[in-house]
């Protein structure tokens, strides 16, 4: 398949976006997730025992679970399947995320800590508001979970 420029360009821009949100998220920097996100935007955790909502809800979420629970996480996107939508107007697009997710986790409030270890896709659609994308819609799928 050959690409335009348009069509290579907004990959790549989606690219950079999950990779953005990936940085956010393990720099628990949560209160800055409206640069990936939409601000109608519905997230879908719940796959993995997380919630489900609006952004303000999802950013309470995170709030409280990984910086209370969970001193050190990393996301890792993979296999970035991402379908644009027409070509005549490339504005929205979907995508199919790869992510394995590596946590410490605090044992009954620590100091002890055990490894969570999570595999799972992300299942995204994308939206291009004015001159950036953002992330409109975030469902976890799960694959695996291992305690360690």
């Amino acid at each position: 398949m050959t690409y335009t420029l348009e069509e290579i360009s907004a990959k790549l821009e989606i690219q950079d976006l999950l990779y953005r949100y990936a940085q956010l998220i393990d720099a628990k920097e949560f209160d800055k997730l409206d640069e990936v996100f939409t601000e109608d935007a519905y997230i879908d955790y719940t796959a993995l025992g997380g919630s489900e909502g609006d952004l303000p809800h999802t950013i309470k979420f995170l709030k409280d679970t990984l910086t209370e629970v969970f001193p050190n996480i990393q996301h890792l996107n993979a296999n970035l399947q991402i379908t644009l939508g027409s070509s005549s107007n490339i504005s929205e697009a979907t995508g199919r995320i790869m992510c394995y997710n590596p946590m410490e986790m605090l044992v009954d409030g620590g100091p002890e800590t055990t490894m969570l270890m999570c595999g799972l896709w992300y299942l995204d659609e994308y939206v291009k508001t004015h001159a950036e994308w953002k992330i409109r819609r975030r469902v976890e799928e799960k694959s695996w979970l291992l305690t360690i």
